[in-house]
């Protein structure tokens, strides 16, 4: 009897034990916005009756413009794995193989500009930007590949790990034994968006779904006015009774419908009038709602509106600051996500210590030719910058150190300002100045003892 007593009790311990675990594990797995249920509250219908997916609303110019100049522009930009110096400097990190593959080929099927292309169009479209990792026997990254974000979701298993589920497609799958493949957190490079979580981005286009779908039917309303020959309807009356209107209907459409019978003169008989039916305020001004759902995904992507080609309130004086204004507040937090995944997942602990990755966005930041120049001949007297440091900024070959090329000038009439108001070279009363003025006097002498010639 004790010893069952004993036994149960036990039993009943260990699920207490199990129980009060559950309450300090982490939280629950994320949920992944492209995946189940969650996928049709993003994406799909809209409030203006059109469906909005990351493909229909690539169809839309805006938007089209918005993902492919964000897309563009991190592309464009330098990527450097940079090395912590013993003088607390950095230099480029030419040696490393990671170096490579950031800057020049991630994998051997695309460049690095298709690379960050590829994957910051995923990023805007889905709210995420996954990559496989593929790394050699020694743990070091030999290649990345970009993996499609709508086929990948984020799971956590019985100790609260993560871990990532990808879907294969058909072509992917023929050879495997299963369509689901599950990689650990060291075999994914994860960017994500701004979400609820910290796991998951949401994606920009699919919690603005409603502005685009207006777009989308703007756009729909225009190509149908247009088709229409821009006129609306009308009204064709006739004096006595039509035997059968639909054929008569359906000539007179045949005929003078559509922007292709525009301004086509049209023959009535039998005593047939047509009346137009005037255009209604709220059909004049869809071209205003339309330019105004332009400037609202613009909004969204936080583009300014003259690099999606509205120029109605840019000019000489105002472009170029908005254009830094991108650079600030539009690409840095971008960059940032990249900068700091691609350290957190490409780097070992031990590396993070010596190396790390960096955008150099100086190039979208320079300025005109003469505020440049000015800028470097500040630098230039100022002894902050040599004719090399310069002409390396300017894409020029570098001068030997032979030729100055590599001193620091500084301007002769400036001093230290505890030595503000004396000579800064300090002479002996026997010095060179007291032999001048001895000099001076001296010929002063014998200018006087010579006779005056009239």
């Amino acid at each position: 009897m004790h010893e069952c007593f004993f036994y149960v009790n036990n039993q009943e311990v260990i699920e207490i034990f199990k129980s009060f675990v559950k309450l300090f594990k982490s939280r629950d797995k994320p949920k992944n916005v492209t995946v189940g249920s969650a996928y049709n509250f993003l994406f799909g219908g809209s409030t203006a009756g059109k469906t909005v997916t990351e493909r229909s609303s690539m169809q839309m110019t805006a938007v089209y413009s918005c993902v492919r100049v964000l897309a563009e522009a991190v592309a464009g930009l330098p990527l450097h794995l940079y090395k912590y110096t013993d003088s607390g400097g950095k230099d480029k990190a030419l040696n490393n193989k990671l170096y490579f593959l950031l800057h020049d080929e991630p994998n051997p099927e695309m460049t690095s500009f298709v690379f960050r292309e590829t994957l910051m169009t995923h990023l805007l479209l889905w709210g995420n930007a996954y990559a496989q990792i593929i790394r050699n026997g020694k743990g070091e990254v030999i290649a990345i590949y970009p993996l499609l974000p709508n086929r990948m979701s984020v799971h956590r298993d019985d100790n609260g790990n993560l871990y990532y589920k990808y879907l294969r497609s058909l072509e992917d799958a023929h050879r495997a034994n299963t369509n689901e493949v599950m990689l650990s957190p060291s075999e994914v490079l994860h960017i994500p968006g701004l979400g609820f979580d910290g796991l998951v981005g949401y994606s920009p286009i699919a919690m603005a779904k409603n502005a685009v779908g207006m777009a989308i039917a703007c756009e729909e309303y225009g190509a149908k006015f247009f088709a229409n020959g821009a006129t609306p309807g009308g009204i064709l009356e006739h004096p006595g009774i039509v035997k059968d209107p639909a054929r008569v209907r359906e000539s007179w459409n045949a005929v003078y419908q559509g922007s292709g019978n525009a301004h086509r003169i049209a023959v009535l008989e039998e005593g047939m009038k047509y009346t137009p039916i005037g255009i209604s305020p709220e059909q004049a001004q869809f071209l205003e709602t339309r330019k105004f759902q332009i400037n609202e995904i613009a909004r969204i992507f936080r583009v300014p509106p003259h690099m999606v080609g509205d120029l109605e309130k840019s000019s000489f004086s105002n472009i170029e600051q908005q254009s830094l204004e991108f650079v600030k507040y539009t690409l840095e937090p971008w960059l940032v996500r990249w900068e700091q995944a691609m350290v957190r997942s490409l780097l070992s602990k031990s590396e993070k210590e010596q190396y790390f990755i960096k955008f150099n966005v100086d190039g979208l930041l320079r300025g005109d030719y003469e505020s440049r120049m000015n800028g470097y001949a500040t630098a230039r007297q100022n002894g902050w910058m040599s004719a090399n440091d310069i002409r390396q900024l300017e894409n020029l070959d570098r001068i030997s150190a032979a030729e100055g090329g590599d001193l620091y000038l500084i301007n002769g009439n400036m001093t230290k300002l505890a030595d503000a108001g004396i000579f800064a070279a300090k002479v002996d009363t026997k010095g060179k100045e007291e032999g001048t003025h001895e000099e001076i006097l001296e010929l002063e002498k014998q200018n006087s003892a010579e006779p005056r010639r009239n």
